[in-house]
């Protein structure tokens, strides 16, 4: 009867710790939580290191690096988890405080009162924020106000109340963007979606039913799943007192490209698009669209790809709350060990859709 050598037991107990998948995405935010520690060299470094990834045979995990020091190892010259640990944990507060300060503030703050509410020059806390938030101060602002915009124009007294209760300085520059913040009119918003129009089909593909959906703006939805009918009730849910309108001639055109960049990859879909999300979200879809068909890029990639390395879970959430498949091509983001993961039409669509783009 064979038996597995020492080494072979400590790679198994290494990849089966849910600590290892930290480590092989260089998760930013499990620093602090724990140190990993490579016999061979020594060495014991912070789960984002991005040092050359390690053999699992010779890793082993610690609580601290106290706990890592106690057991003979050094700290890492190049991610210092001695003391890169309290700081990330400090800016991370402070980060979050400015995020309460802004929310709170009657009008956008400038860098400049922020830099001084944190005690740092404007430059610097520009890119403490940007790493530790994954956007920059004014883009959190932006999405701040427009997410509270949202959630307050259903209930208010009027348009005005508000425009001006979001932070608004003036109802001018609210009305310059608002298409783009709500893909409608602040009045059909208000209303569920009424007096909008959505112009709709359902369509068949060799991975399902398909259902394409687009507003005044441009396409709003690219769905795909194993229920046309199940389709047709989330699009009824998202808009639920807009016309939706189904069948038109030029409109089934439109599904009949999307379908043929399903069957045949590489067609490419040149469509305008109406984009709703955070300004993170929209930064991490930017991202995919510039991923070429055929390859794919990895979660933490991405992260570092639009200068926020510590994100790679929200990358993966903005993925997973992508409506427009294929248009922003998120099945192109995979695990670090090429593994293929996260999909919202599920991994064997995903799976799919990457043979065909690498045969094409």
């Amino acid at each position: 009867m064979n038996m597995a050598s020492p080494k072979e037991s400590q790679a198994v107990r290494t990849v089966s710790d849910p600590r290892w998948h930290d480590v092989m995405e260089r998760n930013a935010q499990a620093d602090g939580r724990f140190v990993y520690a490579v016999r061979t060299t020594g060495v014991y470094c912070r789960p984002s290191c991005g040092s050359r990834a390690p053999r699992p045979e010779n890793v082993s995990f610690h609580d601290s690096p106290a706990a890592a020091e106690a057991a003979g190892f050094r700290p890492c010259r190049r991610c210092r988890p001695h003391r890169a640990a309290g700081a990330v944990c400090e800016q991370a507060e402070l980060v979050a405080q400015l995020c309460r300060f802004i929310e709170q503030a009657d009008s956008e703050p400038t860098l400049a009162e922020l830099a001084q509410q944190a005690g740092m020059s404007p430059f610097h806390l520009h890119r403490v924020f940007k790493r530790a938030a994954g956007v920059t101060p004014r883009e959190y602002a932006r999405a701040h106000r427009a997410r509270k915009l949202r959630g307050g124009l259903v209930p208010a007294a009027s348009i005005t109340d508000a425009v001006y209760d979001a932070g608004y300085g003036s109802a001018g520059r609210f009305y310059a963007e608002s298409n783009r913040i709500l893909g409608m009119t602040p009045t059909a918003y208000r209303e569920g979606g009424a007096d909008a129009t959505i112009h709709f089909a359902v369509g068949e593909c060799s991975l399902g039913s398909i259902l394409v959906a687009r507003s005044a703006v441009g396409v709003c939805a690219i769905w795909l799943g194993d229920d046309a009918q199940a389709l047709l009730r989330e699009l009824q849910d998202r808009f639920p007192r807009a016309e939706l309108v189904g069948g038109a001639s030029d409109f089934e055109e439109l599904v009949a490209r999307v379908v043929a960049a399903v069957e045949q990859p590489g067609t490419g879909l040149d469509l305008p698009l109406d984009i709703r999300g955070t300004a993170f979200q929209q930064r991490v879809w930017q991202a995919l669209q510039a991923i070429p068909p055929g390859e794919t890029a990895s979660y933490a990639q991405i992260a570092q790809r639009i200068g926020s390395p510590q994100s790679v879970r929200a990358v993966a959430q903005a993925c997973a709350s992508n409506a427009l498949a294929l248009a922003i091509p998120c099945h192109r983001v995979v695990r670090s060990d090429g593994a293929i993961s996260g999909y919202r039409w599920g991994v064997e669509r995903k799976a799919a859709l990457l043979r065909r783009e690498r045969k094409a």
